[in-house]
């Protein structure tokens, strides 16, 4: 029996058997909704599609029937509010169902979903709101999150919707679905219309919108397949909250196309014990989370854990230490396979299902893109040589598939993205004869001190292999005489003072273990880092703290 994902995915297989390019096709009026989710309904509707567990353990699965029949439900009770084809609405749903059933139901309507983290401000929503023009926000039924959007909305006459309960008289998501009639018929969408919204922030700390437009999900179809490892009938778990771009990646398009069920788990407070019993209790076969979470993992006794469904484990959001994976591998015999790509793209670069990771290296590339390394003139470099990574457009100049189609009220931005005919990725990466890629860091995270360029990524794995590390951070430092010295900010693990003796010892750690020039000058001890809110460790929030307390010094001396 052929897949559907056949119809709009085939890899061609080079002379060594891998994957060597990837061909896409689709119609102009392809909707993912319609396509895909409706298919499934129509073909094997008592096929599962999400498995849902909140906190207290608590079950509900959902068949691809159940998810046509409730997001044609949600379209009609969608379009009761006036909501309609192009008109944005805000999805701030944390790890709720609805979340899946609402973002379907758009799909199906046309508009355009802006997934949120429900961790931005009442500010940041406003301006968000503003950006995008929005139409409707739909909310999770808390008290923080709805005061909030109260505060962010007020006198706008945007349409407020909450979902899990009531607030003020809000209507709610769930009594309209519960209400509107089940019978929808077909909206005519194009495949180039706007479908995603979602706001990222850049290196300099200003939020802009990513537009993906609905060819978009064919693009994770080598997310799921080749890099998650999905397979019909399996359980995929991503952690990502659903305001996530990396929600896209792995808890949605890619692993319904291949016809594998997505699970959700919906808590609260992250306990590594809670999640390593989902993965057993569940049945999960396919696992992916930052390396944050496998930080926390490895502290675990992973051999206590019945992880015997569980097939594949990766990766993504930022480098994972190699005494991580190590530890992980040694605990569970499971080997943690990397990955890399932005909010502006789909999967770019990974170590894909049965490959071997090369040590320090995030994978080769995607074999849906054409990736190079250039100087800062746009030559190609060699192998071994830094270069910024650039993904090429397709032989007939058109946009790889995956591919962002703009920034929202900013083209200047997206034309700059684009100069050259290349989309500049603002990422530096190596690359060796064999093509693996090895990370450097953005272009504004690489460190240039008394001459030298320096990776704060290779310097992290370095000090995360040290027994006392439990999370760091490398930046670069303002310095009189050498312009910028490398600082790392460090969290120790239990049992460990952040004394003089310590620093010491970490930095002949690294001094042993790199070039000389790469060892921190700098180290201060911290009880947390700064993170993003995909989870990420946040360079930028500590670059910016740093000057704010040199520009203290400054004045008060």
């Amino acid at each position: 029996m052929s897949q559907i994902y056949e119809d709009y995915y085939r890899e061609i297989p080079g002379p060594d058997g891998t994957v060597a390019r990837i061909e896409t096709s689709f119609g102009e009026g392809f909707n993912f909704a319609y396509d895909v989710v409706d298919r499934f309904a129509a073909e094997e509707p008592q096929k599962r599609a999400l498995v849902h567990r909140t906190a207290d353990g608590a079950v509900t699965e959902y068949t691809f029937g159940d998810i046509k029949r409730l997001s044609d439900k949600a379209a009609n009770a969608l379009r009761s509010l006036g909501i309609g084809r192009g008109d944005p609405v805000f999805l701030l749903l944390k790890r709720r169902a609805e979340f899946w059933i609402a973002i379907v139901a758009l799909h199906k309507l046309g508009a355009i979903a802006v997934p949120t983290s429900h961790m931005v401000s009442a500010e940041d929503i406003a301006m968000r709101v503003r950006a995008a023009g929005a139409k409707a926000v739909l909310c999770a039924c808390t008290e923080d999150i709805c005061a909030r959007v109260a505060e962010a909305l007020q006198g706008t006459g945007v349409i407020t919707v909450t979902a899990g309960g009531k607030y003020a008289d809000w209507p709610e998501f769930d009594a309209l679905t519960e209400a509107a009639d089940e019978s929808f018929s077909r909206v005519a969408t194009k495949v180039t219309d706007p479908m995603l919204y979602y706001f990222t922030s850049g290196t300099d700390g200003a939020p802009k919108a990513v537009i993906h437009d609905f060819s978009y999900p064919i693009a994770h179809i080598y997310t799921a397949k080749c890099w998650h490892g999905a397979t019909p009938g399996g359980l995929h778990l991503t952690v990502a909250d659903s305001g996530w771009a990396k929600s896209a990646w792995g808890k949605l398009y890619g692993q319904w196309f291949v016809g594998s069920a997505v699970m959700v788990y919906d808590y609260e407070n992250f306990y590594a014990g809670e999640m390593l019993r989902l993965l057993s209790e569940q049945h999960i076969t396919t696992f992916c989370a930052p390396p944050t979470i496998f930080k926390y993992l490895i502290l675990e006794r992973l051999d206590a854990y019945d992880l015997h469904c569980l097939r594949q484990v990766t990766t993504a959001g930022e480098p994972m230490p190699s005494e991580v994976a190590r530890r992980f591998a040694e605990g569970t015999g499971l080997t943690i396979r990397d990955g890399f790509g932005q909010t502006e793209t789909a999967l770019q670069i990974c170590t894909p299902v049965d490959t071997e990771p090369v040590a320090g290296s995030v994978g080769k590339a995607s074999p849906l893109y054409r990736l190079q390394l250039v100087d800062e003139d746009g030559a190609p470099v060699g192998p071994g040589e830094e270069g910024e990574l650039v993904i090429l457009s397709n032989p007939d100049g058109t946009r790889p598939v995956g591919i962002f189609a703009g920034y929202l009220g900013d083209p200047e931005r997206y034309r700059d993205a684009f100069r050259g005919g290349v989309y500049h990725t603002g990422d530096k990466a190596k690359c060796d004869a064999c093509g693996n890629f090895f990370f450097v860091g953005r272009v504004d995270d690489v460190i240039k001190s008394s001459g030298y360029r320096i990776g704060p990524s290779e310097v992290e794995d370095i000090l995360m292999r040290h027994p006392a590390v439990f999370e760091c951070a490398v930046t670069g430092y303002p310095s009189k005489t050498r312009g910028t010295v490398v600082k790392a900010d460090v969290v120790l693990k239990d049992g460990f003072r952040g004394d003089s003796q310590m620093k010491t010892e970490l930095q002949d750690f690294v001094k042993a273990n790199a070039a000389i020039y790469k060892y921190p000058r700098m180290i201060a001890f911290a009880s947390s880092l700064p993170h993003t809110a995909s989870g990420k460790i946040s360079r930028a929030a500590i670059r910016a703290r740093d000057r704010e307390a040199l520009l203290a010094a400054g004045k008060s001396s």
